[in-house]
């Protein structure tokens, strides 16, 4: 029973768990955009691309044995082809799409930080020493510690002599 409410209680956490909200909420969103993506580069970049040439490519293609076509359907009936131009045509449509998507949106969404950052007020506060920083002082002060005159006691050693004089 304490185990089924364990996994029961881990599960709950889980869910309710910042990061596993938010990967879901990207997921809608990107589900949404994908659509966006997608009415543009079919109804905007691909008729400029076919414009210069073919808009489907899945028609090219290269055959490396006795290739034969049935001439009545067009299907491939012998031989090895390699269908260069789908594999052209994927990659043309990732390249658009990725265009579509920094042009189109990531590169505003950076001005619009790069502006929302610059009405920010400026904080003037010295930054706090980093990690090197900080050594280096501990070891200036060590290195000061040891070239101090032996006939000044420092303080342990000031304490334990007289520690042992009262004995």
């Amino acid at each position: 029973m304490s185990e089924s409410k364990g996994v029961l209680q881990g599960f709950k956490e889980f869910l309710m768990r910042g990061n596993v909200i938010e990967l879901a909420v990207a997921v809608v969103v990107g589900a949404a955009f994908t659509n966006i993506v997608n009415a543009v580069v079919k109804g905007v970049i691909n008729p400029i691309i076919g414009a210069l040439g073919s808009q489907n490519l899945d028609n090219y293609k290269a055959c490396l044995t006795d290739c034969h076509t049935d001439r009545k359907t067009g299907q491939f009936t012998d031989g090895i082809y390699i269908l260069w131009g789908s594999v052209l045509s994927a990659a043309l449509t990732f390249l658009i799409t990725a265009a579509v998507v920094y042009f189109l949106m990531i590169l505003p969404m950076n001005k619009w930080k790069e502006r929302q950052a610059a009405k920010q007020p400026v904080d003037n506060s010295p930054a706090d020493p980093t990690e090197v920083e900080l050594l280096i002082e501990i070891r200036d002060a060590l290195i000061a510690q040891r070239t101090v005159a032996p006939s000044v006691p420092t303080s342990t050693s000031g304490t334990i002599g007289a520690q042992k004089t009262q004995e």
